[in-house]
């Protein structure tokens, strides 16, 4: 029951107001990915849906998986399924989607392994898979702040578990969670760099009460294969 009510409590309303940060991510995925209108997406561990929501929103047929069905109570347009990844398949045939989608869920698992091995199953040849996570390098201080966090990973251990398992055109890199600076418009040079001053000189107390802060020292890592 525990596991199940960490959405409701660790991504609240309250907590984590919704924003226009979703929109902005999934806009900027879609089209550096090159995804296409009515292609079949998966996102594991949707959370609240609110990334779901969005690729909805760019004519992408979505499904959802997760352990709490917290979704639901947001989006029940969104086709979900109630899913223990600890213990169960997922609940799809072989070869089905074109893309799928994780953010900040594989390093939940102790073996991250069936994940993949399981998004292989059921990823279409050719298919798409795009995973976000904390990058151990910038998250080392903070990453057990969150007590069901289990297996970091750097950029070896990201790309080394999606070709143990098949994935092919393996890419990783760094990702800063700053809209002004992924979407690499004029400005992005000057902003990039005011983020790693950001990362190197203001006080880590602050982390937690300013979002440019915080996203400017908890970098990601961005990870793109395919089948």
């Amino acid at each position: 029951m525990s596991e199940e009510k960490y959405l409701e409590t660790i991504y609240s309303k309250q907590k984590y107001p919704f924003s226009e940060y979703p929109k902005k991510l999934i806009n900027y995925l879609f089209s550096r990915f090159d995804l296409k209108d009515n292609q079949k997406l998966l996102e594991i561990g949707c959370g609240r849906g609110d990334f779901l929501n969005e690729f909805r929103k760019k004519n992408l047929e979505v499904y959802g998986v997760d352990l709490s069905n917290y979704s639901q109570s947001f989006f029940p347009e969104i086709n979900f399924k109630k899913v223990d990844l600890t213990k169960d398949a997922l609940p799809f045939e072989d070869n089905f989607f074109d893309v799928i989608y994780s953010k900040s869920l594989i390093e939940h698992f102790y073996y991250p392994d069936t994940l993949f091995q399981e998004a292989y199953r059921v990823l279409k040849p050719g298919g798409k898979i795009i995973t976000l996570t904390p990058e151990w390098q910038f998250n080392y201080n903070s990453f057990y702040e969150d007590y069901t966090h289990r297996v970091p990973f750097s950029k070896m251990s990201l790309k080394d578990i999606h070709e143990i398992n098949n994935f092919k055109q393996v890419e990783v890199e760094s990702f800063i969670q700053l809209p002004v600076i992924f979407e690499k418009k004029y400005y992005y040079f000057f902003f990039k760099f005011l983020s790693f001053l950001t990362r190197i000189l203001v006080p880590d107390y602050f982390r937690m009460r300013y979002k440019w802060i915080r996203f400017s020292k908890e970098i990601m890592l961005l990870s793109f294969a395919k089948k």
